[in-house]
């Protein structure tokens, strides 16, 4: 039986998958891999969890042994890097990871590469080329969550921000460094005070539109987390975005696609992997009872234009 079989909606999960935050999803071969933020139970940084089926997950290592060495003379109270972002590239896995200080914008991100995600080929090896964005306390704007997209003409992007002024995305050229041709910072979506907390940006190209998904309030609380996933939707990467209501996402707009239920709260840090018969999301979503962690799968379903998905209905 296939992965996709057994992935009607919402997967119940087994082996390692509790402790993972902010998960970022890709598949080479027969393996699914999810990066996610933080140390790893190893004591590396980013860890990996592997999968053949979607479902049963193991530890498969860490990207950094430690925090760079360039990171810590810039961020010296840097302890964990941030919200990892896998893709594959001309030939290339190529990893977005961020660093900052909790609450502040003093923040950068960052890129690393590999040739392959199997670490038992001899090609296997991390590269960092250290940072592609930074923001300082004098921006507007906040420097983590990256998201790398490729748009219908083959031209890259990066998404990315967290609070400040919202989500923002920046043209990037072929080797992943941001295009000298196109400086622009281009605006996605934001919130206004009291509620502004919005950050995890993911964009996905569906049918004739671009979807930008989001992850509005508050993580990182444990059972107390108020996380839940909104989205929308631009003829054009560069927007405007606008909900399932016509709200612009610039004008806090967004479609409720997630929130919490009795068992799971905060679901949030989404990244999306476009597949065949269907598209997954993976996120996380805190237990309710003891506030930990965990990593949720969930098909995406299309209907009407807009995607939907769930939360796992039973604790395993």
């Amino acid at each position: 039986m296939s992965a996709w079989t057994l992935l009607a909606a919402a997967a119940l999960l087994s082996g390692d998958f509790w402790g993972t935050h902010d998960p970022s999803i890709i598949k080479q071969s027969n393996t699914w891999y999810v990066f996610a933020t933080g140390k790893a139970p190893d004591g590396g940084q980013i860890a990996i969890r592997c999968s053949q089926d979607l479902r049963n997950w193991r530890f498969c290592g860490h990207v950094f042994d430690g925090i760079p060495d360039w990171i810590r003379k810039e961020s010296p109270g840097t302890r964990a890097l941030w919200a990892p972002d896998i893709s594959y590239y001309r030939g290339e896995y190529r990893l977005y990871y961020a660093y900052s200080l909790f609450g502040k914008n003093t923040s950068g991100i960052a890129l690393a590469t590999n040739r392959t995600l199997d670490s038992r080929s001899p090609d296997y090896n991390w590269v960092d080329k250290g940072p592609v964005l930074r923001s300082s306390a004098s921006d507007d704007y906040n420097a983590i969550d990256p998201n790398f997209v490729i748009d219908k003409r083959g031209r890259s992007w990066l998404d990315f921000g967290s609070f400040w002024s919202g989500i923002k995305l920046r043209r990037l050229n072929d080797d992943g460094m941001p295009s000298a041709k196109d400086p622009k910072l281009y605006s996605l979506a934001a919130r206004q005070p009291p509620a502004h907390a919005i950050e995890a940006p993911f964009i996905v190209r569906h049918g004739k539109y671009y979807y930008l998904f989001v992850s509005w309030d508050l993580c990182c609380k444990g059972a107390r987390s108020t996380y839940r996933i909104m989205a929308g939707r631009a003829s054009r990467i560069t927007g405007p975005y606008v909900d399932e209501d016509g709200k612009p996402l610039l004008n806090g707009g967004g479609t409720e696609l997630l929130k919490g239920n009795p068992e799971w709260v905060g679901p949030g840090g989404e990244s999306i992997l476009p597949g065949s018969p269907h598209d997954v999301i993976a996120f996380h979503a805190y237990d309710a009872k003891t506030g930990t962690p965990a990593l949720q799968i969930s098909a995406i379903d299309w209907t009407g234009g807009w995607p939907h998905i769930e939360l796992e209905a039973h604790r395993n």
